[in-house]
């Protein structure tokens, strides 16, 4: 799907031959920078958009549905999505404004159901797997097996809330051949099981 996402705010004129839809989202700015965004930052994407992105600002509507679990759950998979797609702010204060940094994490979320290694997202970032996987937990404060887990879990988060597809296809996706091993996961990060997140 092509498209444009810009931020609030955003002015200028655009010129489209084909009729288009606009979809425009709230999302708290404490949220977006809890999701890795700079404080004031300004987002702009015009091209191909993040399927998973597009899924989850349609359902945005519907977060007030679930209960206040649902609604928090969402916004924050939301929040992560949008940063993770777009192209970061460059203040020059925030760590991830480093590009080799930020190709790292575009590759992990480009590639999140493949077999990320260390090696790959090092020589994404043209660093040592060393001085990469230092300067990574420097930066985000989790090392990259752990980052890699976390963005794994989240988006199966918000895949189970937001589609039907089985929880053996959702492991499957975001990088999990063992169900099982999934399972276990998930509940170690959110205390309780795909199954019942999916349900509550």
């Amino acid at each position: 799907m092509q498209g444009w996402v810009f931020s609030a705010g955003t002015e200028g004129i655009c010129e489209y031959d084909e009729q288009l839809s606009l979809v425009t989202v709230g999302i708290d700015d404490t949220l977006l920078r809890d999701a890795g965004a700079a404080k004031g930052g300004v987002f702009r994407r015009v091209g191909a958009l993040d399927p998973l992105l597009v899924q989850l600002v349609l359902s945005a509507e519907n977060f007030s549905a679930g209960g206040r679990m649902y609604r928090e759950t969402m916004s924050r998979a939301l929040a992560v999505q949008l940063v993770a797609t777009l192209d970061p702010p460059t203040t020059g204060q925030t760590p991830l404004d480093d590009i080799r940094l930020r190709r790292a994490v575009e590759h992990v979320h480009a590639r999140l159901g493949e077999d990320v290694s260390l090696e790959g997202l090092a020589a994404e970032a043209g660093m040592s797997t060393f001085h990469f996987a230092r300067s990574f937990k420097a930066v985000t404060g989790v090392s990259p097996l752990q980052y890699v887990i976390r963005t794994r879990l989240e988006t199966a988060q918000a895949l189970l809330k937001s589609t039907k597809l089985s929880i053996a296809e959702i492991a499957h996706r975001v990088g999990y051949e063992d169900v099982s091993r999934f399972g276990q996961h998930f509940r170690r990060q959110f205390g309780m099981t795909p199954a019942a997140f999916r349900d509550s």
